[in-house]
């Protein structure tokens, strides 16, 4: 029987400690740790050479800042999953992480199991949060589907969705999470991820943030 290949992570932070407890605590618990970093250009070009499944992300990193990390990296290689693992919940650094790309965000003082399960979920293509911040960002999402946008995808002529892509795309706005959308829908993990993608590609937008803000501003979010 196939074994399913480990899952590739890679752990960014300034304090080496700190990051070399996090690598250790995930090669123990099976995944592949592929590279580290201590500061931002450095994660840059070992992430691009790594090519790993999953980023942890510290914010504060000398010479790179994280947000910028995690723009340059995703705007590179979409399908790089990026959790942020920080001391700071203050909400702009967690809104300018999701806004930068992040699938998710845990404070430092999360446990080491809730750290694992926030990675594997983060690489399932989840959204993690910490307690409290998820509806800190469902509410950003809300304001900004409130501003006018200038991105115009349903002017004629715009790609249309098929039934089932509006379908997860309505899910995906009222917050659930992929395995959700899979059990509610009856269909694999790996469907909704596709679903996810293909919307993505049709209507020209590049993560979650802007998906959830087309769906908010159109009110499937409500149906």
């Amino acid at each position: 029987m196939n074994e399913q290949p480990a899952l590739k992570v890679m752990v960014v932070d300034d304090h080496p400690m700190w990051r070399d407890a996090v690598a250790r605590d995930l090669a123990e618990a099976g995944f592949e740790v592929v590279a580290t970093a201590g500061d931002g250009l450095q994660a840059v070009r070992r992430a691009q050479a790594a090519a790993p499944d999953v980023l942890v992300l510290d914010l504060n990193l000398p010479g790179l800042p994280g947000v910028r990390v995690c723009k340059e990296l995703v705007a590179a290689r979409p399908a790089l999953r990026v959790l942020v693992l920080s001391a700071s919940g203050e909400h702009a650094d967690v809104l300018e992480a999701v806004k930068s790309g992040a699938t998710g965000y845990l404070l430092k003082s999360a446990s080491t199991q809730e750290l694992l399960d926030a990675v594997r979920r983060t690489a399932a293509g989840d959204a993690v949060f910490t307690p409290g911040l998820a509806g800190l960002v469902l509410g950003e999402y809300r304001r900004l589907a409130a501003e006018p946008s200038p991105a115009t995808p349903d002017e004629p002529g715009a790609p249309q969705l098929t039934d089932r892509e509006t379908e997860v795309l309505r899910l995906v706005a009222k917050g659930l999470s992929y395995k959700q959308i899979a059990e509610r829908l009856v269909i694999s993990h790996r469907t909704v991820q596709n679903h996810v993608q293909n919307t993505l590609g049709k209507l020209q937008l590049h993560n979650r943030v802007e998906l959830v803000r087309y769906a908010i501003e159109r009110g499937l979010d409500e149906v």
